[in-house]
């Protein structure tokens, strides 16, 4: 009798102790979740960044890895998530999204988004003007004219410029035909992205069909386009590569991209971490700038080895290029901003 008694007590003893196990691990286990969720959402502040490109985009991953810098150097007290392929806002809706607070930063292309805020930005876009980003940046930076260009699109679109991230300097691709020189480019049918690109493609004679970003790949496709101005880059990034077998240089104009950030969110933000957003806006902007050039240079190369055809203008095919910009193009861009802006501009370069 008292074997069978110790017997049933080791059994009960021994189910009591496995039922312990099991609900240790489901508190071990519910413990782990708990900390992993609080990990996620242990950041102080938070932000959201929009931007237009795809994933595969070099502004989108200079993007992401600026967004990582904060989130280290911050110690996760400040997070910021990319959403990117316009989940939020396309290319010309973005700054209006940053400047009503529905999202925190974004990426903008100046020459899209800044012209309807103030014209006087569309002096970015005139062929051959700035010899460089940074000579471009320098003006609205340092002159009279562009520091007061720059402070009213600040100013009117509550906004912080937080990183520079340049798309690319712009050129032209074609599917049609050798682009072998302003001859070339008669009815085309070109997509054209902004106001200011009107005029060269009227000059040129070509056929002017408006398009967003995200249409480019089925419009080539489909033949609706065969022609378009875009960096480099683009044309890896979106496939367009694919229809575009011929390209003309030389570079028109260097179409730069900035990060800018609501500025009531930015403010709100304690000032070391606002400095720690502005310290990885600098030193990304830095590695995107100082890389856009070779990069181009090297998705040029990677066109020419699927087949592409370049074109670079030169001798008597460039100086036709060069009168039908001064000639033609030129005059008919002066409604696009103020006759002050133009001759500060071209006073700051030196022209």
């Amino acid at each position: 009798m008292r074997e069978f008694i110790e017997e049933n007590l080791l059994e009960r003893v021994m189910r009591l102790f496995e039922m312990f196990k099991i609900n240790l691990r489901k508190s071990l286990s519910t413990l782990l979740l708990a900390c992993f969720a609080f990990s996620l959402n242990a950041a102080e502040y938070t932000g959201r960044l929009s931007m237009h490109w795809n994933d595969k985009h070099h502004c989108t991953k200079h993007a992401q890895m600026f967004v990582d810098e904060v989130f280290e150097k911050s110690n996760g007290r400040l997070k910021i998530e990319v959403f990117h392929s316009g989940q939020l806002f396309g290319i010309r809706e973005i700054m209006g999204g940053i400047t009503s607070g529905a999202v925190d930063l974004g990426g903008v292309v100046g020459v899209v988004g800044f012209p309807k805020i103030n014209k006087n930005f569309n002096v970015a876009t005139i062929p051959g003007l700035f010899d460089s980003f940074e000579q471009q940046r320098q003006f609205f930076q340092k002159s009279d004219k562009g520091t007061e260009i720059w402070g009213d699109l600040l100013q009117k679109t509550n906004s912080t410029l937080v990183m520079y991230n340049p798309v690319g300097p712009v050129m032209t691709f074609s599917g049609a035909r050798e682009l072998t020189g302003v001859d070339a480019m008669k009815n085309l049918k070109a997509r054209r992205l902004i106001g200011a690109e009107e005029p060269m493609w009227k000059a040129y004679g070509a056929k002017i069909v408006g398009l967003k970003t995200s249409e480019v790949y089925t419009a080539l496709q489909t033949g609706m386009i065969d022609t378009i101005n875009t960096p480099p880059q683009s044309i890896r990034a979106y496939s367009w590569w694919e229809f575009l077998k011929f390209g003309q240089k030389p570079y028109q104009y260097f179409a730069d991209a900035y990060i800018m950030a609501n500025s009531d969110w930015f403010n709100k933000l304690p000032n070391d971490l606002q400095k720690v957003v502005l310290d990885a806006g600098k030193k990304f902007g830095d590695v995107s700038t100082s890389k856009i050039i070779g990069v181009g240079e090297e998705v040029i190369s990677e066109f020419e080895a699927r087949g592409g055809k370049m074109t670079v203008l030169a001798g008597a095919e460039k100086d036709k290029f060069d009168k039908l910009m001064s000639e033609k193009v030129l005059p008919a861009m002066m409604d696009k901003f103020d006759a002050d802006a133009l001759k500060a501009a071209e006073s700051f370069v030196g022209k």
